[in-house]
């Protein structure tokens, strides 16, 4: 019998617990390290009573879905509100990409692999990433004394003996639902992305028609975060408020491309800004938020500002057909035109449906003594954004059917040198 080749051997990829620990504290250790410079230069390093850890740390649960539950005690006279309902994205896609590269190392160089053998591989580090999560919400509970100013409230306050304190806590079920289905996202869409990743036998007759798009789709999304990127260090560069604006591309930049993003496919916003927040946003935007109660956010009222704006159409018409054509070049070349269109529709529908998802924002927070309250200044404020939710995804599937239509005529001339080779 004549010894085995090594194509005729199994490959036994090294997936233990030792690589399912490197792969979660990795992944941690971007998040946390993100959450805290970016949190630094917004100037949460000031907080009291040794609080940054803490802050960094609900932030990193907040990133991946987590709750942060926030509450207020000043005594039977007043009364302190504050709700948070915001991701991080930039600590989000930080962790991501380091959790998912890591995840597929050990498969590289494989064809095929069972079923078994990724969810065991996925399990392991799923049970340390839940021991991390519990960790990390036992750590982010702290609470703040509020100092009332000169004010009518704090004359009240000092009458009345009143001292008010806010303070947040991790609601630790919803953290661990939430961070362990952000988890399984992230693996998923690792596996799906990456063309080298193996699937199980009987799904590799779909990685043809999924593959490319969702990897299309992750190029995407990332070459706005690029260019957002280069577009922050100049504004930090040239600006008047450097350190701040570090403080958005470290925090939230994925926040505000993508919200760019679905603006120029057209999709409308609802929000409003009350009250002073840390974080600068685009003046632009933030005229348009202050200019009412509700304000309506999209290409036309944003325009009425700064006609640049519409600048945004062209740049999602470039990157939008880019990612079509890398979609239907990774595609076989016997994929029909109307097939990549079709592909490319449900793929921009559901990103766009993830950004509206994950980029809602609500925060708020006041303070009353014997009713009186809602005086403005720094101790009552407002941030809302939400989105028209089926609007936005229907847009984008007729731009995905327009670009995945147009990608594919494009790709025909690489897929007919692919397919004839060198000569």
């Amino acid at each position: 019998m004549s010894p085995r080749t090594r194509s005729d051997q199994a490959v036994v990829a090294p997936h233990g617990w030792v690589q399912a620990a490197v792969t979660v504290l990795s992944g941690l250790l971007a998040m946390g390290v993100t959450a805290a410079l970016g949190l630094w230069a917004a100037g949460a390093a000031d907080l009291p009573d040794g609080a940054f850890p803490r802050v960094v740390a609900a932030t990193v649960v907040t990133a991946v879905g987590g709750t942060i539950e926030l509450s207020g005690n000043a005594g039977g006279l007043a009364d302190t509100q504050a709700g948070l309902t915001v991701i991080p994205l930039s600590v989000t896609l930080a962790g991501a990409l380091v959790i998912g590269a890591l995840f597929l190392r050990p498969l590289r160089h494989r064809a095929v692999a069972s079923a078994a053998e990724l969810t065991g591989w996925a399990a392991r580090v799923a049970v340390l990433w839940l021991a991390a999560l519990v960790a990390l919400a036992l750590g982010a509970r702290q609470t703040f004394t509020l100092s009332l100013g000169d004010s009518a409230l704090s004359d009240l306050g000092d009458l009345f003996g009143v001292t008010p304190k806010v303070g947040f806590t991790t609601d630790m079920t919803l953290t661990l639902v939430f961070g362990l289905l952000w988890l399984a996202g992230v693996l998923v869409l690792a596996l799906l992305v990456s063309r080298g990743a193996p699937l199980p036998g009987r799904l590799l007759r779909f990685q043809a028609s999924v593959r490319p798009a969702a990897y299309a789709m992750v190029v995407l999304l990332l070459a706005f975060v690029v260019l957002g990127v280069v577009i922050g260090l100049v504004v930090a560069v040239t600006g008047d408020y450097p350190v701040e604006t570090l403080a958005v591309i470290l925090l939230g930049l994925p926040n505000l491309v993508w919200l760019a993003f679905t603006l120029g496919l057209g999709a409308t916003w609802d929000g409003r800004v009350e009250g002073p927040f840390g974080l600068p946003m685009p003046h632009v935007l933030d005229e348009v938020l202050r200019s009412k109660d509700t304000a309506t956010l999209n290409l036309s009222t944003l325009a009425e500002y700064d006609g640049r704006v519409w600048w945004l159409v062209a740049v999602d018409a470039v990157l939008v057909l880019a990612a079509g054509f890398v979609m239907a070049a990774r595609s076989p070349a016997r994929t029909r035109a109307w097939q990549h269109a079709l592909h490319m529709a449900v793929a921009l529908a559901l990103t766009v449906l993830m950004i509206c998802l994950v980029g809602r924002i609500s925060a708020h927070y006041g303070l009353s003594v014997l009713g009186i309250g809602d005086l403005g200044g720094d101790l009552n404020g407002e941030l809302l954004l939400k989105p028209h939710l089926w609007t936005a995804v229907g847009l984008a599937a007729l731009w995905g059917l327009a670009a995945g239509f147009l990608g594919g005529l494009l790709a025909r001339p690489v897929r007919r040198q692919e397919q004839a080779g060198p000569g």
